[in-house]
């Protein structure tokens, strides 16, 4: 592969973690699924590159784990929410608290319809 060829790959996989760090710092998960693939189809190419330039690679392995980073904690921020909603959801159906001898009691907080006749 010529110099410029390879240059670009270097260039565009820049760019597009530059853009993938945007992504992940805004919460746009939609366009994170569309830079996946680029992202593994530059890499492929990457990979196969006879006499990759050191300081180059070492940029891109920077970037590629702050990327990480961010999305770590994206995805665990991701988990919190949803473990919360979980609770809130048990919450509505019962509530667990404690007696005076320290005893956890559930009580239920389903509220039950009543019908009303004429």
């Amino acid at each position: 592969m010529s110099m410029s060829a390879t240059r670009k790959i270097f260039e565009t996989l820049d760019a597009l973690l530059e853009e993938e760090r945007t992504a992940l710092i805004e919460g746009n998960l939609e366009a994170l699924q569309h830079l996946v693939k680029r992202k593994e189809l530059l890499f492929d190419k990457l990979s196969k590159l006879d006499g990759k330039p050191e300081s180059e690679l070492a940029a891109l392995r920077e970037k590629t784990l702050r990327n990480q980073a961010l999305l770590d904690a994206a995805l665990a921020g991701i988990r919190s929410v949803a473990d919360r909603i979980q609770k809130l959801g048990r919450v509505r159906q019962s509530l667990d608290t404690y007696d005076e001898n320290g005893r956890r009691l559930s009580v239920s907080t389903v509220r039950s319809k009543i019908e009303k006749r004429a």
